[in-house]
């Protein structure tokens, strides 16, 4: 281990990473697997079969009682008010200039109670800023808020194989459609199952308190040995979501950055009463915004472009037009992929671009996301 993971976080599952030979690494404050056999070999175990991630490190804040839905709409860009109970949405927590504070995944468990699953390293920001507003604008909401990001622990199991391994453990959750949650029976402990994921595939993610986490993820590597089920790392899942054009938080999005840049505008929901940042988006939505977060794939031989690269136009002039903000070998292409922010005017899907890498210049294409697509 580094010296500097030293203070590093460890999740409930660490023993069993480092049994099987993971190569552990600091990530959001935690120490967390990379890599197990390889990158290549686990991203393409995923594409063809299964994966199963660690995603402990996330945070997960409940809010129960009557003043959740109106609390909660007014502090995230989507519309919670669309959710039955049992359904789940991707929505944004910004600030009053429409910077991004996090993205997130809310799920409406109950008529009266919710459930947030935040990213890592935003947890205490998250936490500190959710706090001050109920405590600045919302005093009187009927409303109990928990941050029980301490006290459970989270697993993705992705890929097409994903359905028949978890059919052996809980049944119902086959029949969920993407987007929907339930809270399934193991071991005597409330599972949250939910149909979604960061991969592109179809896939499960699992929340369980920590002291069930072993033996979870112990039953689900069982179930999935004949499928072809592997341990995954975070390199393999940075891989699958820069394929699948996602957006990672302190990379597509930051506090200088606003869900319409960022390609996100369908998770914010103009049409409900106001929130936290509408007065920004809904003039950014309207007037345009001068430079949009693209997905690109390098055209000819190339290093993989990386995170701070800079963009030029190909139209001859030359000139610098944008940075990537996370860029890959694909494993599925073959070639250089990534993210970045460019001006508006070159944003247009197969408009060609030029990636500054090692101090020389190669010629790049702006895609449509997702990067990769699963060929019919």
């Amino acid at each position: 281990m580094d010296e500097e993971n030293t203070n590093l976080k460890r999740t409930a599952l660490f023993d069993a990473h480092t049994a099987l030979g993971a190569r552990m690494v600091g990530f959001g404050g935690w120490e967390m697997p990379v890599l197990y056999s390889g990158i290549a070999p686990e991203h393409q175990a995923v594409r063809q079969a299964a994966g199963l991630f660690d995603i402990s490190h996330m945070g997960e804040f409940q809010f129960d009682g009557p003043g959740a839905l109106p609390f909660l709409n007014q502090l995230l860009t989507n519309d919670l008010s669309r959710l039955d109970p049992g359904q789940g949405q991707y929505s944004l927590l910004c600030q009053d200039n429409g910077g991004v504070i996090d993205d997130l995944y809310a799920y409406r468990l109950s008529q009266d109670g919710y459930l947030l699953i935040v990213n890592a390293s935003r947890i205490e920001v998250d936490w500190m800023w959710i706090k001050a507003q109920r405590n600045t604008r919302h005093k009187a909401l009927q409303l109990e808020m928990t941050n029980r990001s301490g006290a459970l622990s989270a697993m993705a199991l992705q890929g097409p194989s994903a359905a028949g391994i978890i059919a052996g453990e809980f049944p119902a959750a086959v029949e969920l459609k993407k987007n929907r949650i339930a809270a399934l029976d193991f071991g005597g402990a409330t599972a949250w199952v939910s149909r979604t994921g960061y991969t592109g595939e179809d896939g499960f993610e699992l929340v369980v308190p920590n002291e069930h986490a072993a033996a979870l993820w112990d039953r689900l590597l069982s179930l999935g040995q004949a499928l072809g089920l592997v341990p995954a790392g975070l390199g393999a899942r940075d891989t699958l979501r820069t394929e699948a054009g996602y957006s990672l938080y302190g990379h597509e999005l930051t506090s200088e950055t606003t869900p319409i840049e960022a390609g996100l505008g369908w998770a914010v929901a103009l049409d409900k009463p106001d929130f936290i940042g509408r007065e920004m988006l809904a003039a950014q939505k309207q007037d345009g915004v001068s430079r949009r977060c693209i997905g690109f794939r390098m055209t000819g031989k190339s290093a993989p472009p990386r995170e701070r690269y800079t963009i030029f136009a190909a139209d001859g002039t030359g000139r610098e037009i944008g940075e990537v903000t996370s860029g890959t070998q694909s494993p599925s292409l073959g070639c250089g992929i990534g993210l970045g922010y460019i001006e508006t005017a070159h944003a247009k899907p197969d408009t060609g671009i030029e990636i500054e890498i090692r101090n020389r210049r190669f010629p790049a294409q702006v895609v449509r996301r997702p990067i990769y697509r699963k060929p019919d």
